[in-house]
């Protein structure tokens, strides 16, 4: 059986994408909880190697106790280290994170700052991180944030055929429209959480299989 739809350019193979998962998940957005930039920046530094069902569950508390950059900085390491030890590799986390308001305090008034370079001088902030940290607690799009379900996703569906994230993330920039840089990683991350997950994605009844390359493969 052909399938026509497989062999669409780049950019329309996108446009159709972001379109079928825009309906699939009309509210997709990240679903870390946080009520200020400091806890956006935080709660993603946290997420890394888990779930963000976990970081929520630690940072309920954490947030109430740490409301600074100030009490980052200032917090006793290892204290810090058992705050968070249940979100994994929570030794680099709390060293990061104290490091990294240190510099808030020291450089930016104790302020989040707003612009990609700046906060790559953070402790433990790669593109990914500060991609998110604009898009939600600034609403500034910056680039795309390629995290473990975008980078599998964006090569399932024929959007990139690099591995490195980066890469990846300047592939994906080429061929959709800016306003929607960060809605596509909100919804490959959330499609890639239900259907197309790592080992045995359910092509059956996902919206994209008329247009993914290994929908039949895997199907």
């Amino acid at each position: 059986m052909k399938r026509p739809e497989i062999y669409l350019e780049p950019k329309q193979r996108a446009a159709k994408v972001i379109e079928l998962l825009e309906k699939e998940y009309p509210n997709a957005k990240t679903a870390l909880n946080y009520s200020n930039p400091l806890e956006m920046l935080v709660a993603t530094m946290l997420s890394a190697q888990t779930t963000d069902e976990r970081v929520n569950i630690v940072t309920k508390t954490l947030f109430k106790k740490y409301r600074t950059p100030e009490d980052y900085a200032n917090a006793d390491l290892k204290e810090l280290e058992q705050d968070i030890r249940s979100t994994g590799f929570y030794h680099n986390k709390a060293l990061n994170l104290k490091k990294c308001c240190k510099l808030l305090v020291q450089k930016y008034n104790s302020q989040v700052p707003k612009t990609m370079e700046e906060l790559m001088e953070l402790s433990g902030v790669a593109r990914k991180t500060a991609n998110i940290v604009l898009y939600n607690a600034y609403g500034i799009t910056a680039g795309i944030a390629v995290d473990t379900h975008v980078r599998r996703l964006s090569q399932r569906l024929g959007l990139s055929e690099q591995n490195d994230p980066a890469k990846i993330e300047q592939d994906l920039m080429q061929i959709t429209p800016k306003e929607k840089w960060m809605q596509l990683t909100d919804l490959l991350i959330f499609h890639g959480r239900q259907i197309c997950i790592a080992r045995k994605p359910k092509c059956e009844i996902c919206v994209l299989n008329k247009i993914c390359p290994c929908a039949f493969a895997f199907g």
